[in-house]
């Protein structure tokens, strides 16, 4: 198929140079005149595992990038609608996403022939059908059902791991305003052979996208919850508790070896980040409210996470009663190993903690240091260029993303002739393998 995708973020970049590699030919849109040129380049944006393979292999030949939406959406099939949906506190913005539904209605006016618009934003229920299904009619003049078809398709992608979610997807959801609607997706997605599909509405489509990404953050904060009054109780260790857990058949079912990768949202830490589970959840808490039905699981679970980095600073308590000039350096401010992305980072809360306190502060990434900075351009954090310059006199760490650089931590500081305090946020470290260790949860 001919496809154009609005928007060139992680989601709209990933998704037009995984298609391309399926074998469509793809049309991506930005408003960035510069981010169009380097795209052109097969350069990226945006840091991601096999993205660049990917636009190396496809630029020029089936994945070109353009400014020109009307165009786009002329030459193409079908358009795929992924701008992003920030939440400001009571919303998610849809300024983007209706700008983009008004211009693909204004070219469709002037354009022969079905075409369907498929919304892939993260929007909330009833977004497509209430939102952007009247804005294209509006601007078309014409009628969805009739002359265009309308679809919603959310994203299951893991940053750091999208390219490989996107070409091996566990699952696909399929929403439409109509079985047409429907049918074009399936045409779109026909490479995928022996994937599970949903076919569906629209809203129950927008619903499912927030739901699993609901369940995802409850299950960490269920954990985490767990590992509080394990540490305040004392000799309970909420990892093992976890794989005590995880033996359950519930888990494993019966004579099966190994266990699903969900359970790796049941593990203690210092809390989630990102730019889907804190935003998405926070959205369908306001969502739900607005619509006379109040949220009081999915807000507990946010106050749960945003109580983890104090509680990770906390565990320095326990050797230093004042956490005035002690030198702490904070490992991994991207929120999760494979991306640059630092949105909502625990990196940060934890670091500000610090800083309040008085601590004297180094931190290091190996590949989001531009964008922390440019996050949290605190004067009182010096943020280094190498691990060593990091540590380097440190008297505690505190490893938040456990990057693989960061797998030699303990055999370098056991080389220390002095005391340093290892804190693991993420509990991915040997508890035995320094003299001094703290996880969150133990």
């Amino acid at each position: 198929m001919k496809v154009s995708i609005i928007g060139t973020g992680y989601v709209g970049l990933v998704t037009g140079a995984c298609l391309a590699e399926k074998g469509h030919d793809v049309t991506c849109v930005d408003i960035d005149p510069n981010r169009v040129s380097a795209l052109n380049r097969a350069e990226s944006p945006i840091f991601e595992a096999g993205l660049d393979d990917l636009l190396r292999a496809h630029v020029g030949r089936s994945l070109q990038a353009t400014t020109d939406l009307a165009h786009a959406v002329m030459a193409t099939d079908i358009t795929l609608i992924a701008v992003g949906t920030p939440f400001d506190g009571r919303e998610i913005d849809l300024t983007a996403v209706l700008r983009a539904s008004r211009q693909i209605g204004a070219a469709l006016k002037a354009k022969d022939g079905y075409h369907v618009v498929v919304v892939k934003s993260t929007v909330v229920p009833g977004t497509t059908d209430r939102h952007v299904l009247p804005a294209l009619e509006e601007a078309s003049g014409k009628r969805a059902g009739v002359d265009f078809g309308v679809a919603m398709n959310p994203e299951f992608l893991s940053e750091g791991e999208a390219v490989n979610d996107f070409l091996f997807p566990d699952r696909l959801i399929l929403g439409g305003i109509d079985e047409r609607s429907i049918d074009a997706l399936e045409r779109l997605y026909e490479p995928f052979k022996e994937v599970p599909r949903l076919r569906t509405n629209t809203r129950t489509a927008e619903m499912t996208k927030y739901a699993s990404n609901a369940l995802l953050a409850t299950l960490i904060s269920f954990s985490n919850e767990l590992a509080n009054l394990g540490a305040a109780i004392g000799e309970i260790d909420t990892i093992e508790v976890m794989r005590g857990v995880h033996l359950s058949q519930y888990f494993r079912g019966r004579n099966k070896e190994g266990l699903p990768a969900i359970t790796a949202f049941l593990a203690a830490g210092c809390g989630f980040g990102g730019s889907c589970l804190t935003k998405d959840v926070s959205a369908l808490i306001a969502h739900g409210e607005a619509a006379g039905n109040p949220m009081p699981l999915l807000r507990s679970v946010i106050r749960v996470n945003q109580e983890q980095p104090r509680r990770t600073v906390g565990l320095l308590r326990k050797h230093w009663p004042s956490l005035a000039d002690l030198k702490v350096a904070v490992l991994g401010l991207s929120f999760k190993p494979g991306t640059n992305d630092v949105r909502e980072s625990p990196a940060f809360p934890i670091m500000r903690e610090l800083v309040d306190e008085g601590a004297v502060v180094t931190a290091y990434d190996p590949v989001a240091l531009h964008e922390a900075r440019t996050l949290f351009p605190e004067p009182k954090v010096r943020y280094c260029e190498t691990l060593e310059e990091a540590i380097n006199g440190a008297d505690a760490v505190i490893v938040v993303t456990p990057w693989q650089e960061f797998s030699g931590l303990p055999a370098r500081l056991n080389g220390e002739q002095r005391r340093v305090v290892f804190v693991d946020g993420r509990r991915t470290f040997d508890k035995g393998s320094v003299p001094v260790y703290e996880g969150v949860g133990l």
